[in-house]
């Protein structure tokens, strides 16, 4: 019976064993069969999903298909005109490319992996190996999601790692979503368009800091052209207001989040300050040594720079103006679907070309001047964050005569609301007349300028010391189309962009007629011209920065002046000079011609070459000017492309296109040129150069048709240094080396126009024996530009 009842106990538990084993492998099937329908659901989702990214992607293909991008010629009668552009992405000043060539996400290190491999052990120690094949799904998107993490905070490390811009206190955005602001590359094609009633007009504009895709440079002030500046009539005051200018420099990076997490952070962490960082990483054109990015680009204490948002808004074909910068879509009959015009109100740094800025709402001052008034013999102080010790508006005619002006304040921001509007200046003069004689004005404020006239503000000066100790503080200053007329003033700066004679976004006239001008900051040349200028008798001297530097659409001209450079030398530059003519792509100034004259006076270049000009149109006029060249003298002009560590425009695409005179003028040193820049060289009314033109194809990229032509009259003479090679050289006056000796001239081609006994041979496209100078330019007279000091100075 033990036996019987011991087998019945066993027989019950074999049936229960089967039927568990059976139980749970129907379990396991069934969880199986789960999983697989759920991961067949997973992929269907995804294969939807990949089929929703593949339409949008069409669709925007489409779209960027029929969009067309360009420059308004002309706007009337229902049609639009424009000249048809390409976008140009413009580098970042010192940018390092990523660890992908095209811009991906650089690879993860190996011993980054740690974490997705942890969560791939987890989830392969399941109890079944059909959820094994589940978990390792997951277990690989862990690990894609962790190197694209990865990548994003080696990126955002890189970025926060990058250099600082001088004197920035802002949030430094760049681009929109981390892209570098960009600019049009004309094709020379024109496109006329007919707007019906159905098209949608808008218009763009990108706040706080951020860069602006396909911004147009500012307009200048009606009767700003690049032509000369005029002498003021009865009102002082141009309608100047509304010049185009956008709120817009560098700011400084020192604000970016540090997107070295420790591992320990969530991904959703690191994504977020990943974004962060690349934002504010995303870095506009700079300027040169001179005048280095300065800008916050928010408005001080509340004032009314642009609020961060981006904003679109509807507005009408009348207000589409020649200059601005538009993407049209077309519909199915070519006619325009949608015009937006990107004009950008563009705060934080020194961001993409073009902006439109509105100015600020309005100002703060410790001293308002609204009506006509004389102030004499007083001490005029300012100690607030960002406010005017004097400000002249509502068309008042004040006289400053004999006063103490003072600005003093740390908390001052500087930036853009400084350099484009004149916040924290020591004396304003926004709408109306300032007179300043006999008085001192000091400044120890980010941002705070000696004189600043802005818009259809006119400042007249004499007699008086200024002197200015922070960064972003010119000594007198102009910008938005003001006016500012000095006479013998002695000026003084020591902070980084800081030029004694300084202009910014929207330009302007100065005329300065002697007195002394000195900047001694790192990026502060004598003169910084954004401006039509003209200076007479006067001392100017940079001992931290290039002398001069013009950009754009803008003239300098001096008479009888004494200019001295010091800049350093830069790993960023291609090279070091003492006179720069260029255009930076960041909005500071519309693209155009610029124009240096000199008549009289003296150079000296205490480091580097002399002439440098890239990326633009310019006029060189030397006459009789007296040059002091230092030991290295690395060229005398160089008309070149550049590498664009700076953005100024794109590489392989941005020589310079000049026009060079000199008129009974002595030179020393090489002219470098190359095949993406036009040069034509004039010496003209017994002229000498000591030196060698030399073919430089290193910031050429892949060439073009470029060329140098060298026109040298009966008078002048060329003493030959070195081998030279010249597209077109016509000669009606005297070539030879040093020791006299005929310097053999040789076509391309092989032929020997003249056979020489020199060591050096020159070689050329074409070659005659005599000289049309009817292209060279001459110096316009002083008295051109000459202004009657008013009664009351």
């Amino acid at each position: 019976m033990k036996y019987k009842h011991l087998a019945m106990i066993m027989g019950v538990m074999i049936t229960a064993t089967s039927v568990g084993s059976t139980a749970t492998v129907f379990a396991e099937e069934s969880k199986t069969e789960n999983t697989q329908d759920a991961g067949d659901t997973i992929e269907d989702t995804a294969e939807a999903s990949d089929e929703d990214a593949e339409k949008k992607n069409d669709d925007t293909e489409q779209t960027k298909e029929n969009e067309i991008l360009g420059e308004v010629k002309s706007v009337e009668d229902g049609k639009i005109t424009i000249a048809v552009g390409t976008r140009k992405e413009m580098g970042q000043p010192g940018e390092q490319p990523q660890s992908g060539e095209n811009g991906e996400a650089p690879e993860k290190p190996e011993s980054d992996d740690s974490k997705a491999d942890g969560a791939a052990e987890d989830a392969e120690e399941t109890d079944s190996e059909a959820t094994e094949d589940t978990s390792e799904d997951k277990t690989t998107d862990a690990e894609e999601n962790a190197e694209t993490t990865d990548g994003e905070d080696e990126t955002s490390a890189d970025n926060a790692d990058k250099g600082e811009a001088p004197d920035g206190n802002g949030d430094g955005q760049g681009a929109p979503d981390g892209e570098a602001p960009s600019m049009l590359d004309l094709t020379g094609e024109e496109q006329e368009i007919t707007v019906t009633d159905s098209t949608v007009i808008t218009k763009q504009s990108m706040g706080g800091g951020q860069g602006a895709p396909g911004g147009e440079a500012p307009e200048k002030p009606d009767g700003d052209n690049g032509e000369a500046p005029e002498k003021p009539d009865g009102d002082n005051a141009d309608d100047n207001a509304d010049a185009k200018s956008e709120d817009t420099e560098n700011t400084d990076d020192s604000e970016k989040a540090d997107a070295s997490d420790d591992s320990e952070s969530s991904d959703a962490e690191k994504t977020e300050e990943a974004s962060d960082s690349e934002n504010a990483d995303s870095e506009a054109p700079e300027k040169p040594e001179g005048e280095a990015p300065d800008g916050n680009g928010q408005a001080p204490d509340g004032q009314g720079a642009p609020d961060g948002a981006g904003q679109t808004e509807e507005i009408t074909l009348d207000d589409i103006k020649e200059g601005d910068v538009v993407a049209i879509t077309l519909d199915d009959d070519g006619n325009a679907a949608t015009i937006t015009v990107q004009s950008m109100d563009m705060g934080g740094g020194q961001g993409g070309p073009g902006g439109q800025a509105s100015g600020v709402d309005s100002y703060d001052a410790a001293n308002e001047y609204s009506e006509d008034e004389t102030v004499s013999d007083t001490s005029l102080e300012s100690t607030g964050t960002d406010e005017n010790a004097a400000l002249v508006s509502n068309g008042a005619e004040v006289t400053f005569s004999n006063d103490a002006i003072s600005r003093t304040s740390s908390d001052s921001q500087g930036g853009d609301n400084s350099s484009f509007y004149g916040v924290g200046a020591a004396v304003l003069a926004t709408d109306g007349t300032a007179y300043v004689k006999g008085s001192t004005v000091t400044t120890d404020s980010k941002g705070g300028a000696g004189l600043f006239a802005y818009g259809d503000g006119t400042v007249y000066a004499a007699d008086t010391d200024i002197t200015t100790q922070q960064d972003t503080s010119g000594g007198i200053h102009a910008a938005g189309g003001g006016k500012l007329y000095a006479w013998d003033l002695n000026v003084e700066t020591n902070g980084e962009s800081s030029a004694a004679i300084r202009s910014d976004r929207g330009g302007g006239t100065m005329v300065v007629d002697g007195g002394t001008y000195t900047s001694n900051g790192v990026g502060s040349p004598a003169v910084y011209c954004t401006a039509d200028i003209a200076v007479n008798n006067a001392e100017l001297t940079a001992n931290g920065s290039e002398a001069v530097c013009i950009e754009g659409l803008n003239s300098l001209r001096l008479y009888n002046s004494n200019l001295t450079g010091n800049m350093s030398d830069d790993e960023q530059n291609d090279t070091t000079w003492t006179v720069i003519l260029y255009q930076s792509m960041s909005g500071d100034s519309e693209v155009g011609n610029s124009t240096f004259q000199m008549d009289g006076g003296t150079i000296t270049s205490k480091n580097g070459g002399l002439f440098y000009t890239t990326n633009t149109e310019c006029t060189i006029t030397l006459k009789d000017v007296d040059i002091t060249y230092n030991d290295d003298n690395e060229f005398f002009l160089q008309c070149t492309g550049n590498n664009n560590q700076r953005g100024w425009g794109q590489s392989g695409a941005n020589g310079s296109d000049c026009n060079f005179t000199a008129d009974s003028q002595d030179m020393k040193g090489n002219v470098i040129w190359d095949s993406i820049s036009d040069l034509d060289f004039y010496m003209t009314n017994g002229s000498t150069l000591e030196g060698a033109f030399v073919n430089d194809e290193s910031n050429a990229g892949n060439g073009g048709d470029g060329y140098c032509n060298v026109v040298i009259d009966k008078d002048s003479t060329w003493t030959v240094t070195g081998d030279s090679t010249i597209t077109s050289l016509s000669n009606a006056g005297t070539i030879a080396d040093a020791d006299g000796k005929t310097v053999s001239i040789v076509g391309t081609d092989g032929t020997t126009y003249v056979e020489g006994d020199s060591d050096y041979t020159i070689t050329v496209g074409s070659y005659q024996d005599s000289a049309d100078t009817s292209a060279s330019t001459t110096v316009d007279d002083w008295s051109s530009y000459e202004v009657e000091r008013p009664e009351s100075l």
